[in-house]
């Protein structure tokens, strides 16, 4: 894969692209915001992995920029800010997956497999279809019963998981793994503030509820 790295601790940004060039992955790095996001929007990358908090611009703003322009970029972003609001800020701010430093090389790499499969399954032109609630996978548009849903890129990744194991009961295990990567700490409570942010736009105002909390189980959306 060809990744833009963007971290401005000379040590640990030499660390992570030694060990991504060992995994014979192409590595350019930044070591401050506005160089980040610069590059990010003028040159073509498969992945980004991004420091939350960097000089001249932190890495929330940058994600953000570069959302505005790249929707499909997959962006993990490191931190060692790890509350779950920090989690919560990084994720709203358009990041794909958040990791809190320090971390093992290993779960480093294998959340960028995650991110790498997701971002290769999705088929152009799937559509997925619960009741009266529609989402459009290749334009990233969701409606319901004719109405424009606007949700975050978190957002529409766990609708979709959702969406696409329609009447089916999904375990917290399963959501965090899918939508988060592996090693996702469970501890948190991450998922019900997202399964929260979801019912909000998709549910509240009408009449049928489609997202459903299984008690002792996990959670599931149906028709």
């Amino acid at each position: 894969m060809n990744i833009l790295l963007i971290e401005d601790e000379p040590k640990v940004a030499a660390f992570i692209k030694k060990g991504l060039e060992e995994q014979f992955h192409q590595v350019k790095l930044a070591y401050d915001g506005n160089m980040g996001r610069k590059l990010a929007l003028e040159e073509d990358f498969e992945l980004i992995v991004l420091d939350a908090v960097l000089p001249e611009l932190n890495g929330f703003e940058v994600c953000k920029q570069i959302r505005k322009f790249k929707k499909e970029l997959p962006i993990l972003m490191l931190s060692a800010l790890g509350t779950v609001n920090d989690k919560v800020n990084g994720l709203e701010s358009g990041a794909d997956d958040y990791l809190t430093k320090p971390f093992h090389f290993e779960e480093l790499l294998a959340r960028i497999k995650a991110l790498d499969r997701r971002r290769t399954t999705v088929l152009p032109g799937t559509v997925y279809e619960v009741a009266d609630l529609q989402m459009d996978c290749y334009r990233k548009t969701i409606t319901r019963a004719g109405n424009m849903i606007i949700l975050t890129v978190k957002e529409f990744t766990l609708l979709e998981v959702l969406m696409y194991n329609k009447n089916r009961v999904l375990s917290r295990t399963y959501i965090a793994e899918s939508v988060w990567g592996i090693n996702f700490n469970r501890g948190t409570n991450l998922i019900d503030v997202y399964i929260n942010y979801l019912r909000i736009k998709i549910d509240k105002g009408y009449d049928k509820q489609l997202i459903q909390t299984i008690i002792g189980m996990g959670y599931m959306i149906r028709d």
